[in-house]
């Protein structure tokens, strides 16, 4: 068997879908407030000073924190309606070119899966999943941060037996880096001019 591993954001899309949905359901206003209540929290981030899911799960917290659910899936649709100009023609070429070919199809992403899912319908989804109670956003997340290590362990909780398969994986980014190494076969950047 054959499995390919697509991250998201970068890889597949043109520009982070974070921040993109973030702009997309506050607007450009509520998205530049946000950016600049947690500007010094986001430089230590990217200083690796300070958490990324911590940033993330904050930022996440402060936008969508009390939101119902149907609500937020709403937005989700709609950002993927909209916004398809956001992924690269390569990137989606290739997993059509994989699905054709029979093989298991994933994309492994650190982003919310609420708003990946809608962009392929007919692949898994692994991202980073958010917590609900009583149909109302927590702002929190319920699982890791699929991101690093993480992404590793959720292709292996998909399937646990390495030898029964070959791991085709793209990514573009320090948070893919374990993935790319745990592949057979590895592409950086792949889908860029």
């Amino acid at each position: 068997m054959k499995v390919y591993a697509f991250d998201f954001d970068g890889t597949l899309t043109k520009r982070d879908s974070f921040v993109e949905f973030i702009r997309f359901v506050k607007g450009n206003k509520g998205f530049l407030l946000c950016f600049l209540r947690y500007a010094p929290l986001l430089v230590l981030m990217k200083l690796h000073l300070y958490p990324n899911w911590k940033a993330k799960e904050q930022v996440f917290s402060y936008c969508f924190k009390g939101m119902r659910l149907d609500t937020f899936n709403t937005y989700c649709h709609r950002f993927a309606m909209e916004k398809g100009s956001l992924l690269r023609p390569k990137g989606l070429l290739k997993i059509r070119d994989a699905q054709q070919e029979g093989a298991r199809v994933l994309i492994v992403s650190a982003s919310i899966d609420n708003w990946v899912q809608p962009f392929f319908p007919s692949v898994t989804v692994v991202g980073t999943q958010i917590e609900v109670k009583d149909g109302i956003l927590t702002g929190r997340f319920s699982t890791r941060n699929c991101y690093g290590k993480e992404k590793v362990r959720r292709i292996n909780s998909l399937f646990p037996n390495r030898r029964d398969y070959e791991l085709v994986a793209y990514g573009d980014s320090h948070g893919d880096a374990w993935m790319l190494d745990y592949a057979d076969e590895a592409y950086y950047k792949p889908f860029r001019k």
